[in-house]
């Protein structure tokens, strides 16, 4: 069961105006959540951040454009973008090098930022990011577009429900849906309804920045990577992942059985379990 999310903290990052909870101590260890609509880095990390926190020092961030962070248009590359605020942040709190454990969008983030300002970053945990739109084993067009699709389909039509919300996450997120806790369905529907979130869906001219494909940047991110997949994610199969752990020069991938797209909320206790022994075994310098 999630808990309470901790006290609510702000900085900013290159005059971006993040939101994010700190809690734990030891090892900086940043948390970047998805891009599913009403995703926070607490709804996405809630479950398994405690876990963390007994021994690391936890920054969990909403991205840009997500949560209680700022809601402003991003222009020009995307994970460029994000990548320097997210630097700029690190400098407003004092972090000169972190882990980062991230899902889906928050996953293409931290690998561009590890290809650009290498000395950041410890190592990455990625599950569920489409960074690579090219080569033999990249994403069938109907899957590349899936999540716009599914954020298009939410807001559309008579606009984000509750039902909507539970029909998202269950067949796109979870593996097993009835197992989806119903504060995770409310955190998630509720953040859906925030007036900014709903202002950028319903723009048609690329609010979130211009697309970005990141195959140049993997082959230069040095950083011990894993790449931790569910079997089942509705995105892309474990093929997906195997690739990109071979484009990244220490590139590991652990592929998890009974889980999707969101297997730290759907099996925290193994993801804890893999994630902790992929850290230990690098050192926590």
């Amino acid at each position: 069961m999630i808990q309470s999310p901790p006290d609510s903290r702000y900085a900013d990052g290159g005059g971006v105006r993040y939101h994010y909870h700190d809690l734990g101590s030891g090892s900086d260890t940043v948390f970047l959540h998805g891009g599913g609509p009403g995703c926070t880095a607490w709804s996405d990390f809630g479950p398994v951040a405690p876990l963390f926190a007994a021994d690391r020092r936890c920054l969990l961030v909403d991205i840009h454009q997500y949560g209680k962070s700022e809601k402003s248009r991003i222009t020009g590359p995307m994970w460029d973008h994000h990548a320097a605020k997210t630097v700029a942040l690190l400098d407003t709190l004092g972090v000169e090098r972190a882990d980062f454990l991230c899902n889906s969008w928050g996953g293409t983030i931290a690998l561009n930022l590890a290809a650009k300002y290498p000395d950041r970053v410890r190592s990455l945990v990625v599950t569920g990011s489409m960074p690579v739109f090219y080569g033999p084993l990249a994403p069938l067009p109907e899957n590349g577009h899936r999540g716009r699709t599914a954020r298009d389909v939410y807001y559309g039509g008579e606009g984000p429900t509750r039902e909507k919300m539970r029909r998202l996450i269950t067949s796109l997120e979870w593996y097993d849906g009835a197992k989806l806790p119903e504060e995770t369905l409310d955190m998630r529907y509720e953040q859906s309804l925030d007036e900014g979130e709903r202002s950028l869906a319903a723009m048609s001219d690329s609010p979130r920045g211009d697309w970005q494909d990141l195959t140049e940047e993997l082959g230069r991110i040095q950083a011990p990577t894993l790449f931790i997949w569910g079997m089942h994610d509705a995105f892309l199969t474990p093929d997906y992942p195997l690739m990109l752990a071979r484009m990244v020069p220490n590139g590991n991938l652990h592929v998890m059985d009974h889980v999707s797209h969101h297997l730290q909320e759907e099996r925290p206790e193994a993801y804890h379990s893999v994630v902790t022994g992929f850290l230990d075994s690098l050192g926590k310098s």
